[in-house]
């Protein structure tokens, strides 16, 4: 089996997030043929489509755009700030997308999953993301959905995750990412 290169973009740019941790946690399990890796998104300049428009776009749209090419699928990995997505994770998704033709998120298949350290597990922004990744044609897995609540209780102070029955469900998740992936990926020629 191929390995498939897959893109974690965290919409949380703190050290510690839930969101970060989850990345970590979802790095060991998944399957062997899988290689994730973490996207940075922190230093991209927010979208001015002038910056397109007159050719000169800044460097790090112009690495990030040619880093996220070549991965095979994409997970999402967000908290939820007003209900919605953090404008970092957003304006990750818009310089991605531009110019206008050359959306580098086309037919990536990818998965989301939101973190809260409330009851509410991030509802709000896991759906609000779903509605960009149908325009940006990124085929999302629709099953499980990842809502991941009460986050301050599944780790430890070292950032290991201690519940058990939240492995499970991260294993069931990732493996059937793996296959979601297998199924849905662009075919290389």
């Amino acid at each position: 089996m191929e390995t498939k290169k897959i893109g974690v973009l965290i919409g949380s740019l703190r050290k510690e997030s839930f969101c970060r941790k989850m990345a970590k946690v979802l790095m060991t399990l998944a399957p062997i043929s899988f290689e994730l890796e973490e996207v940075e998104i922190g230093e991209l300049a927010m979208y001015n489509q002038d910056f397109d428009d007159e050719g000169n776009p800044p460097a790090s749209w112009t690495s990030y755009r040619e880093h996220v090419q070549q991965y095979d699928a994409i997970l999402f990995i967000t908290p939820e700030y007003n209900r919605s997505v953090p404008a970092v994770l957003k304006n990750a998704l818009d310089v991605g997308s531009r110019p206008y033709g050359k959306n580098i998120w086309d037919g990536k298949p990818g998965a989301v999953m939101s973190i809260s350290p409330g009851g509410l597990s991030g509802f709000g922004a896991n759906h609000h993301l779903r509605q960009s990744l149908v325009f940006l044609n990124i085929p999302s897995m629709q099953q499980p959905e990842a809502y991941i609540g009460n986050a301050a209780t599944l780790f430890d102070a070292s950032g290991a995750l201690v519940n058990e029955r939240t492995r499970e469900f991260l294993q069931n998740f990732i493996n059937a990412f793996s296959t979601w992936v297998e199924i849905n990926a662009p075919k290389k020629s």
